[in-house]
């Protein structure tokens, strides 16, 4: 695959007006598969990965279309698990396009700092004024901090039964490091509660990614934060 190809994975809706899976006037993208299969869950016809439909040229660049609107500031991508192994490849291919085409991804924050002498505060303040689409994922698995190369990433847990392998992992970090909120963790049933913003049970948590990234520890995500 390459830049501007058509990903190879299947969807289960685009909603092209959503305004209850994050902050703003967004679009959603609901990916087909998942193997979590959470009691209650919401949207059982998304555990197929075989089911859904295809992303096919036309679909992307309705998908684009929409993102492209002035009045869309978010897109959301849930499911289905969007950080399932089936999908990896391509949900890191849509958030580095949906970024190239209109945000500057996250890591050019920590690029620019290691090679100018730029306060972290300016640097926020150009950054924050470049990104016109804020990317959310939703996912089960549980999001940690990870030392890489003397660096802290952002991750998920082992134990939530993801293929611990040099690739997936690889690939689950840098899809995390094209986000800007990430909600983590499986819905819990017997946790569910309706006053909760953007998630449906309260062991879910809602992630700046940035900041997270920025000071080493899982910064959660508060209203009018980015």
């Amino acid at each position: 695959m390459f830049m501007g190809s058509v990903i190879d994975i299947r969807y289960a809706q685009i909603r092209d007006l959503d305004l209850s899976n994050g902050e703003g006037i967004g679009v959603a993208i609901f990916v087909q598969g998942c193997k979590f299969h959470c009691k209650n869950c919401f949207n059982p016809d998304t555990w197929d990965f075989s089911g859904g439909k295809e992303w096919t040229c036309e679909i992307k660049e309705k998908f684009f279309g929409i993102l492209d609107k002035p009045y869309i500031k978010r897109v959301t991508i849930l499911g289905g698990e969007p950080l399932a192994d089936e999908n990896l490849e391509e949900i890191l291919e849509l958030v580095i396009e949906i970024n190239n085409r209109h945000n500057i991804p996250q890591h050019h924050e920590n690029v620019m700092e290691k090679s100018c002498n730029i306060p972290f505060q300016n640097i926020d303040q150009k950054y924050q004024s470049s990104i016109r689409k804020m990317i959310w994922l939703y996912t089960g698995y549980t999001i940690c901090m990870k030392k890489r190369c003397g660096e802290k990433v952002l991750s998920v847990r082992n134990c939530d039964g993801a293929l611990d392998t040099v690739l997936s992992t690889k690939l689950r970090e840098k899809i995390l490091e094209h986000c800007h909120v990430v909600i983590d963790g499986r819905y819990v049933d017997e946790q569910r509660d309706i006053t909760l913003l953007f998630r449906g049970s309260r062991n879910q948590r809602l992630i700046n990614v940035n900041e997270s990234l920025r000071k080493g520890q899982i910064i959660l995500w508060q209203e009018n934060d980015i």
